[in-house]
């Protein structure tokens, strides 16, 4: 390891914002199966059941906040939002910004391959950190610790539906029900040439679904297609 965990421990722990009761917990969440192969004295636990764990907590807290955040989202839009946030690029540009890689207890041969830069080990070894918190202080503070991390992301995700497409999902809808497409059509326009604001409306089987406006003619039918959603969800409930 590059540094000393023991002289380094606060480091980490000011950089997530908690302070870890049983900092065995932590110890284990940065340490590597490759290590503890070769140390398994030294080291007899790693951190791929933290990993597992924290998954899950992750999980949990990007669909509760999904959920309490946007009450028009659907469920395949809550799905799909879910799975981009959780995903391991993401992990790894947080393991980035807290500087875990350098933290990390690997295995020399581990060590010697790169393994300190590699995505899954860095995305791996956030999950286990958030399971190891949630371990030694509960749903609450670790709940704080993800939305610290991720609230801005979470909030950007929501607004621009990053890893998510209304358009597609209507499309889905609206050919398991009427066998056809939804139509598109832009009812109005204004606005100066290089500030338009368009508004257009989706007709599914000839009648009117959804309503929405934007400054492209996409997002004002990307608006319009979750309002139909919303409808459809709303009309089966």
């Amino acid at each position: 390891m590059p540094v000393s965990f023991s002289e380094n421990i606060e480091d980490i722990e000011k950089s997530i914002g908690y302070q870890f009761r049983d900092k065995d917990l932590l110890i284990n969440a940065l340490t590597h199966k490759s290590y503890h192969h070769e140390n398994p004295d030294e080291a007899p636990y790693y951190n791929e059941r933290l990993e597992f764990l924290g998954d899950s907590v992750l999980g949990l807290v990007i669909a509760e906040t999904l959920f309490i955040d946007d009450k028009r989202l659907t469920e395949a839009s809550m799905s799909k939002m879910k799975s981009y946030l959780v995903k391991g690029s993401l992990l790894f540009e947080i393991a980035s910004r807290l500087s875990l890689g350098k933290y990390l207890r690997l295995g020399r041969g581990e060590e010697s391959t790169g393994g300190r830069n590699k995505r899954s080990i860095s995305a791996d070894a956030v999950e286990a950190l958030f399971g190891a918190v949630f371990l030694d202080s509960g749903y609450e503070t670790i709940r704080s610790v993800i939305l610290r991390l991720l609230r801005t992301k979470i909030l950007s995700v929501i607004s621009k539906e990053e890893g998510y497409d209304s358009k597609s999902e209507l499309q889905e809808r609206c050919q398991g029900i009427f066998g056809k497409l939804p139509e598109y059509r832009v009812v109005n326009q204004e606005g100066e040439e290089h500030k338009k604001i368009f508004t257009a409306e989706v007709y599914m089987n000839g009648r009117s679904y959804g309503r929405g406006t934007g400054e492209s003619k996409k997002s004002a039918q990307k608006a319009a297609a979750k309002e139909a959603l919303q409808k459809l969800v709303n009309a089966n409930k």
